[in-house]
């Protein structure tokens, strides 16, 4: 996987969408959303603004889970305060 912090959604061939390092391959996706036929059928061309938007809140989630385990860890951290 690249180190790179710039990600791309892409639409793959077979209509999937995927989140991937920019300018990266389609081995390194880190997310994929694919519609079933019927979800399809009822987004029409909004499928794009919907996997959009849960890729958006599935980065804002791990984003919280992160700072979470952040802010626990250096609450758990013994204090280094030599009196």
């Amino acid at each position: 996987m690249s180190t790179g912090s710039y990600f791309e959604i892409v639409q793959l061939a077979n209509g999937d969408f995927a989140l991937q390092p920019a300018g990266g391959s389609s081995s390194e996706h880190l997310v994929k959303i694919s519609f079933g036929a019927d979800a399809k059928a009822f987004l029409a061309d909004k499928d794009v603004d919907v996997a959009h938007a849960m890729i958006k809140a599935a980065i804002k989630a791990v984003g919280n889970m992160r700072e979470e385990a952040r802010l626990k860890s250096s609450m758990e951290e013994p204090s280094k305060t030599v009196h």
